[in-house]
């Protein structure tokens, strides 16, 4: 499956509440990935100026479904002034994920908002052949798995760490992103065999 970040120019506009025609327009494009499409990120950037009621509208503009295929849709917070636990209560009412980051530069969120789980693992270190050592490796399948079960990991900071996430299953989907790009993919792969043992 593929996840795709949404253009900039829509979630950096001065008005998030009137770009609903830009974002029907840029999914009818993707839909053409069928099943294989994933989630779709809106990424605001550190420095977006976007206030609660706008960003309240914007999310009420995102389609559960287009042309009968179901879209699932993530906020990528990466402004400090919208990692509040009042946004993530919005994601959570209209059903979108936010973003998990694991990175030294952005700030990590690992409220559960909706029925699956998005990723972002940006720690791969060029001196480490696997990009991330075994151990960091294994605790990552931990978590995973445990996301996957229908828990929640419990050494993963949170906004609001009294809200209790429904107990159910949920679709997983990590990334490697790190700026060691060359080590993305033997940390994926070590990932994926921690997973399946």
């Amino acid at each position: 499956m593929f996840s795709l970040k949404a253009p900039r120019r829509i979630t950096a506009s001065r008005s998030v509440e009137k770009v609903g025609p830009q974002v029907v327009d840029f999914l009818g494009g993707v839909l053409s990935l069928g099943d294989r499409l994933g989630p779709v990120v809106w990424r605001f950037e550190a420095g977006t100026r976007v206030d609660r009621d706008g960003l309240d509208v914007f999310i009420g503009t995102l389609p559960a479904t287009l042309d009968g295929r179901a879209l699932r849709h993530v906020l990528d917070l990466r402004e400090p002034a919208l990692a509040t636990a009042d946004v993530i209560a919005l994601a959570r009412r209209h059903g979108v994920g936010t973003a998990f980051t694991d990175s030294p530069e952005h700030r990590s969120l690992a409220d559960i908002t909706t029925d699956f789980i998005y990723a972002r693992l940006m720690r791969s270190r060029a001196t480490v052949a696997t990009g991330y050592p075994g151990r960091e490796l294994d605790a990552w399948a931990a978590r995973l798995r445990t996301w996957a079960d229908g828990g929640e990991p419990d050494d993963l900071p949170r906004i609001d760490p009294t809200h209790v996430a429904p107990q159910q299953p949920r679709d997983v989907f990590v990334y490697f992103i790190a700026s060691d790009k060359q080590r993305n993919p033997a940390s994926a792969m070590g990932l994926i065999k921690r997973v399946h043992r």
